[in-house]
């Protein structure tokens, strides 16, 4: 069996589970999405910041009546903890400590398992090449606090709910979408040379996620169309859903 040691940092993640009598109410509060729609299976969602960018970028779902499971990128799993136990302080749920759980790629789509056999290398290149050409982006520590949901397609993906009520945030994500829109959001690219590290900039243009290819990278970047234009990124296409205008749609 591959050991852990052997899958790098920024592909390693944790689940913690979050149950109690106010766990569902505590959420809704937190998340960029509607916490009652949320099913068995997991959704890309956002707890984020007063500024309105993300500090925590997880997949959820609910397991059972007030019992909730959140994966997130190992290196954010101890802020996370602490974030929840700050805001969480007068509610009625407990957390688990985090537990390592598996990136892996399961009928073509990027997910999540415990599963020992789905703990390989192997298993988590896959799930990032997958992740990356269909804009699953991950958020780890260097890119805490960098990115509105937004500018990450999020709510093309339906990880934001734009009529839930109020959470950590709101009120500037609300008045990006109803007011105005991103000028720089996200793009799915290949480039020559070597790969950049998440959060790094390759001039105006800001690195997401990148994985290694045969020719040198492809990456998922923040960017203004014309920078991209100037750059010597080709772009390519991200899924159907996650080709439209960022704006919002009438």
């Amino acid at each position: 069996m591959t050991q852990s040691t052997d899958i790098p940092t920024l592909l390693q993640f944790s689940q913690l589970t979050l149950q109690g009598e106010d766990a569902e109410k505590f959420l809704q509060s937190q998340l960029t999405i509607d916490v009652t729609k949320l099913g068995l299976s997991y959704q890309a969602a956002a707890i984020s910041n007063l500024k309105g960018r993300i500090e925590f970028g997880i997949w959820i779902k609910k397991q059972a009546e007030n019992h909730f499971d959140i994966v997130i990128s190992a290196d954010c799993a101890d802020s996370l903890q602490a974030h929840l136990k700050k805001y969480g302080a007068f509610s009625k749920f407990e957390t688990s400590a985090p537990a390592a759980i598996y990136p892996c790629v399961l009928a073509d789509e990027p997910t999540f398992s415990h599963k020992d056999e789905h703990h390989t290398i192997e298993e988590a290149n896959a799930w990032a090449q997958q992740s990356i050409a269909t804009g699953n982006y991950w958020i780890v520590a260097a890119t805490q606090g960098q990115f509105q949901p937004q500018e990450l397609r999020l709510h093309q993906r339906g990880g934001m709910d734009y009529d839930k009520g109020c959470y950590l945030g709101q009120e500037v994500i609300a008045r990006i979408y109803f007011k105005s829109a991103p000028k720089a959001f996200l793009h799915y690219v290949s480039g020559t040379g070597e790969m950049p590290a998440a959060g790094d900039k390759l001039g105006k243009i800001q690195v997401v996620n990148a994985i290694a290819s045969n020719n040198g990278f492809e990456a998922l970047v923040v960017a203004r169309p014309e920078h991209l234009a100037d750059s010597e990124l080709t772009v390519l296409a991200l899924p159907p859903a996650l080709q439209a205008d960022v704006a919002r749609q009438p």
